[in-house]
């Protein structure tokens, strides 16, 4: 765990601006290898966990993509809509976030198929506790500055 605790702020430390999406790419390594090793997966367990989880994330992330592109920088200029465009752009907002919690209830009841319910919530917990150790680790680094 300590060692895994090192990586991650050895490659936050790293982190430069002008290489976002091989950033992007190493975080989700982190993010495997922190996966694995807490849920502790078989390789039969990885080799049917894995490409659930890959296809919940494209998924995950065409939905965010898409709430950031038509909805968020609206929201910036929500001074400037008018009370039918408001109305429009919360109907979407609500819309796609009711296709996001779809998609959780689908990944979850996918996922605990082939992973054991006990896994299931260790992956959720492991989820929580590496984004938490990232962004500790982001704001040490940019506080470092």
């Amino acid at each position: 765990m300590n060692r895994l605790v090192l990586i991650i702020f050895l490659f936050i430390t790293t982190l430069s601006f002008g290489q976002r999406n091989q950033n992007w790419e190493k975080i989700n390594t982190l993010k495997v290898a922190f996966i694995t090793e807490k849920l502790s997966l078989s390789s039969k367990e990885a080799q049917d966990f894995w490409p659930v989880y890959n296809e919940y994330q494209e998924k995950r992330n065409a939905l965010r993509k898409k709430n950031h592109d038509q909805i968020r920088g609206k929201i910036k200029d929500a001074d400037a809509l008018t009370e039918k465009e408001a109305e429009s752009l919360l109907a979407l907002h609500i819309k796609i976030e009711e296709e996001e919690e779809a998609l959780d209830t689908k990944f979850l009841k996918d996922v605990s198929k082939v992973i054991t319910a006990k896994k299931t919530l260790l992956l959720l917990r492991s989820e929580e506790e590496f984004k938490r150790q990232l962004m500790k680790q982001y704001r040490q680094n940019k506080g470092g500055r």
